[in-house]
């Protein structure tokens, strides 16, 4: 009888020592509640940030796709005339496959960010060349691993709005279509299109997020591809806010008008810049606003079936571009603090996509 009863006093102190220390259920990441919406959440990364614990984590955890912010433009990838270096965008590609996240390629063709031997005195075909080596090349290197490519970024000037930049790639020389509009933009999507047949090409611009006459041009071109079949998938809107008042019923005509036509669309290079003081702070009433700013976009993409994806510029204010851009007057851009901590920005992002209508919206790939 003693024993019985000791064995009852046993099991008993068994269970409550049990129940003390089950583990707290935890929120679902970003990418889970994403996930239930059917859209993708995603980051631009460093590769030599990486190898940092903190972030790594914070990374895998809370995205499932992510974009190397420089690892794959010319400057990186581009030693000489003749040659590839794939090892920076590799590990971000390797460190993608090995946490189950989708990666966007960023960018085959810019004006921006390119070697200084490609500053040399080339020929129209001499460019036409180079530019059809390195994105077949490029491309192909990751067919299967990349499913989304920006072919080209920027390609319209800011000063004069609806009208194509003069850049080394178009009339400056350019490789072949000078003065043909947006054709030379074409004839890379043909050859990203030749290189990898599966992938999603689009088209990523600045400044185009609402209705204007730079948006405009934008419709016009990828409507234009869209009727000859040039083989355009999505358009990409960066959506850096330096406002806390967005037009966001603006944004949200504009997504429709691009998803009409049959493409995806994807918010690609989001951020939400604020006032800061000399410590980088910015006010708990501008974190507040920035936080119903990130859900009204995130609610905008949500209300169209074709807005498929939703990526920040980084996802640190540790790693922010804005600082360094603004002279250090603006930061606190993003999502996650220096120290990883959610931000208000976070909670009511996640909020907005738990509250989706779930069930809707396609899945963002073929």
């Amino acid at each position: 009888m003693v024993c019985r009863a000791k064995g009852r006093i046993v099991v008993c102190v068994l269970v409550t020592f049990c129940c003390a220390f089950s583990p707290q259920p935890t929120r679902d990441s970003l990418r889970e509640v994403a996930q239930h919406s059917h859209i993708l959440i995603g980051a631009a990364v460093r590769p030599a940030q990486l190898s940092e614990k903190a972030y790594a984590e914070t990374l895998a955890h809370e995205f499932d796709m992510l974009e190397p912010e420089d690892a794959l433009k010319w400057e990186v990838l581009r030693p000489g005339p003749q040659s590839f270096d794939f090892s920076e965008a590799d590990k971000v590609v390797d460190f993608a496959l090995r946490h189950d996240m989708k990666v966007r390629g960023h960018t085959l063709v810019w004006h921006r960010q390119n070697p200084p031997w490609l500053d040399g005195n080339y020929s129209t075909e001499q460019l036409s060349h180079l530019l059809e080596t390195h994105i077949k090349t490029v491309v192909a290197h990751y067919r299967g691993k990349v499913f989304t490519w920006d072919v080209a970024n920027e390609a319209f000037d800011e000063i004069h709005p609806g009208k194509l930049r003069s850049t080394l790639w178009y009339n400056q020389p350019g490789i072949g279509y000078s003065g043909q509009d947006s054709e030379y933009l074409a004839q890379c999507f043909r050859w990203a299109h030749e290189a990898d047949p599966q992938a999603l090409l689009f088209y990523n611009e600045a400044e185009v997020d609402e209705l204007s006459p730079k948006s405009d041009a934008v419709y016009a071109m990828v409507r234009d591809f869209r009727r000859r079949g040039v083989p355009i998938a999505g358009v990409g809107l960066q959506m850096h806010i330096a406002s806390l008042h967005p037009n966001v019923a603006s944004i949200s005509a504009n997504i429709a008008r691009f998803t009409q036509l049959g493409l995806q669309v994807h918010i690609t290079e989001m951020d939400v810049s604020l006032p800061v003081n000399e410590r980088g702070e910015a006010t708990a009433e501008d974190l507040r606003q920035q936080a119903d700013v990130y859900a009204s976009i995130v609610a905008a993409c949500l209300s169209h079936p074709g807005c498929t994806a939703i990526q920040t510029w980084g996802f640190t204010d540790k790693y922010s571009w804005i600082g360094s851009h603004s002279k250090h007057t603006r930061g606190s851009a993003l999502l996650f603090d220096r120290d990883y901590r959610p931000k208000p920005a976070y909670d009511a992002l996640r909020r907005a996509l738990a509250g989706a209508n779930q069930g809707t919206k396609p899945t963002a790939s073929r």
